[in-house]
């Protein structure tokens, strides 16, 4: 269960990442990362966010890229929240698939 610090801490994180991501995808045309969700351990010491990624047939190569510079991206949320929180957490970067998960029940249910 998730207390309301760790809700606060992961909004907190996902509106940040979302901006880190928006401002860097502005520079490549025709790709769009958004963070759908951002969930944080207990110890608030590891923060998992789910993104969505458009196109997606690039989304895995993109979601490469983005875990190689995993540390440059951390280091740009922790200037961003150094008044908010003592210590960043450890980020890791998953796909979050629930679009085609949510797009593969509807075509099962039209048939």
């Amino acid at each position: 269960m998730e207390t309301t610090r760790q809700a606060k801490i992961a909004r907190l994180i996902q509106k940040e990442l979302s901006e880190i991501f928006r401002l860097e995808t502005a520079k490549t045309h025709g790709t769009l990362v958004s963070v759908s969700a951002v969930r944080v351990s207990p110890d608030l010491s590891i923060a998992r966010a789910y993104l969505s990624i458009f196109p997606p047939e690039r989304s895995q190569e993109i979601l490469e890229g983005i875990n190689a510079s995993a540390k440059t991206v951390r280091y740009e949320l922790a200037q961003r929240v150094r008044f908010q929180l003592r210590k960043c957490p450890e980020l890791s970067f998953y796909i979050d698939d629930s679009l085609d998960y949510i797009e593969n029940i509807d075509r099962l249910l039209e048939k």
